[in-house]
């Protein structure tokens, strides 16, 4: 990288200055020293901002971290190649922000709020800045409203509340975007007006890609759409082909926009697409700032950098309008290491985490979840009571059920004990296979996962349980509707609702064995 010699900085403002003396400071104008990987060294700018947005020429603005003795380190947002030594750099007087508000929604972004959708400029309400210290203890109040993701494995044994943070982990193409999509095509009953009687308030959705390529982000908005699912949510892209930089910055501005709904009493849901290429890229830029290697960039920075940006998802207190960002942070796993530096560091940063096995999914049990290590630490507070009441035996069957399992490979001389575990773990396994997006409203898991833990699938052969839970839903839907309806409005299980369960599903039980 060539440098402009200190000598000669004095001649390049002096000719580059002429024009606007009047309309600035001088110590708000500076010269590139260097540029060069995204990352352009300035002298001047001694009244300059950290994270303060700053302009270079051919409309590239830049973001300054380095905050040096003799000279400011920026990263740039744009093309670097449009930046030369010499150029001149102007302050915006305006730490890095990005437009909130309803306009947002429905759009594709960048993460400073630059349309990319094709659809028209964006009318801007406001702007926020991207950093924010996140509410201390005393604004929040405990999460204990149930945020449903439609996912049945999920809400029955790792269930998310409004302003929790739950953590997606697992290695490549093992399903953790499907599960982040498949949550936010299920808040679409949250905007419904049988919703909005019922006393839930809509859950607005920001969707984060980071490092994606393009074509993954598309055939996501295209779900979206096709779900009518993008009405409510706004998706944030910082693709692989996108600088660091915006790599870097897109979480810190989902979570922005979080903020937003969430400071006006309203809730939101973010989903950060994944940490891990954050942390690359963040690393990226740490190394070409010549930041020290140990506590202050890579790897000791990286805890801070992700638990600055998780602390900020909360639940309001109700002086300050109750509202909630709930996070949904994405890490990958290399060959299902959870024990490596960034996925333990998000592990004890969040709130509990749904964890994906690949050999699980490669054998078709979807969602591929390992119920043995993924777990809420909110649990059943955000839960409906029925829901508590029908799953409380779930998780410890699944998991004795795996445990089992491989012991039962090595031989066929089982007790009658182990067998019975066996035979009804495999039931319900199979019984929370659910396609992808495929959500399913509450009141038909709860009937579900009754007719599971209550021995109604013991009779059913394994292959013949989904087609079974479908068949008895449809009968109940048909014959028992009001069943569905006293779930939905009382959020728990009398013994009226259970004996009329039992009824309809005897009755069920008594056709469909004939018909097998």
């Amino acid at each position: 990288m060539a440098e402009v010699r200190p000598d000669e900085i004095s001649a390049i403002l002096k000719k580059q200055l002429s024009g606007f003396e009047n309309e600035m400071d001088v110590y708000d104008v500076g010269t590139v020293l260097s540029v060069g990987d995204g990352i352009a060294r300035v002298y001047g700018l001694s009244k300059v901002m950290a994270s303060e947005l700053v302009e270079f020429p051919n409309d590239v603005y830049g973001m300054v971290l380095n905050l040096d003795e003799d000279s400011v380190g920026c990263v740039l947002f744009g093309e670097s190649t449009l930046v030369k030594e010499g150029d001149i750099v102007k302050r915006t007087k305006r730490v890095a922000s990005m437009p909130v508000g309803e306009s947002l929604l429905g759009r594709v972004i960048t993460p400073l709020g630059v349309a990319i959708d094709g659809k028209g400029e964006i009318k801007i309400e406001k702007y926020s800045p991207i950093e924010r210290k996140a509410l201390g203890v005393v604004q929040r109040q405990p999460v204990k409203e149930a945020l449903q993701t439609g996912i049945t494995a999920i809400d029955a044994m790792i269930p998310i509340g409004r302003g929790q943070r739950e953590l997606i982990i697992g290695d490549r193409q093992t399903g953790k975007t499907a599960i982040a999509i498949d949550t936010i095509i299920n808040q679409k009953y949250t905007h419904s007006e049988e919703a909005k009687k019922l006393g839930i308030k809509p859950v607005f959705c920001i969707y984060v890609a980071i490092g994606q390529k393009s074509s993954t982000v598309a055939q996501v908005v295209a779900k979206l759409q096709e779900s009518g699912a993008m009405e409510y949510t706004t998706i944030i892209a910082a693709t692989a082909s996108d600088p660091a930089p915006l790599q870097f910055i897109a979480p810190y501005s989902g979570a922005t926009l979080g903020e937003f709904f969430r400071d006006s009493g309203r809730h939101a849901l973010v989903i950060y697409d994944d940490l891990s290429k954050q942390a690359a890229a963040y690393r990226e830029l740490s190394l070409l700032l010549r930041r020290p290697p140990g506590r202050e960039a890579y790897p000791g920075d990286v805890f801070y950098l992700h638990s600055r940006l998780l602390e900020r998802a909360s639940k309001l207190n109700d002086e300050l309008g109750g509202g909630s960002l709930t996070a949904l942070p994405i890490i990958e796993t290399q060959q299902g290491d959870v024990s490596a530096y960034i996925p333990t560091n998000v592990i004890s940063i969040t709130d509990g985490q749904i964890y994906l096995l690949g050999n699980l999914f490669n054998a078709g049990i979807r969602p591929a979840i390992d119920v043995g290590i993924s777990v809420s630490r909110v649990g059943g507070n955000a839960q409906i009571k029925a829901m508590r009441k029908v799953a409380g035996t779930l998780k410890l069957d699944l998991a004795q059920y795996r445990e089992l399992e491989a012991f039962a490979k090595f031989g066929s001389d089982l007790d009658k004990s182990t067998q019975n575990i066996l035979a009804k773990g495999a039931r319900l396994v199979e019984l929370l296979k659910q396609g992808q997006f495929a959500p399913s409203p509450i009141e038909r898991q709860v009937v579900s996962i009754f007719l599971g833990t209550n021995g109604y699938l013991d009779s059913i052969s394994v292959p013949d349980v989904k087609r079974f839970e479908k068949e008895v839903l449809e009968y109940i839907e048909i014959k028992y509707n009001n069943i569905f309806e006293i779930i939905k409005k009382e959020k728990q299980l009398s013994d009226a609702t259970v004996s009329l369960i039992k009824k309809a599903a005897d009755e069920f039980l008594a056709v469909f064995k004939k018909s097998t």
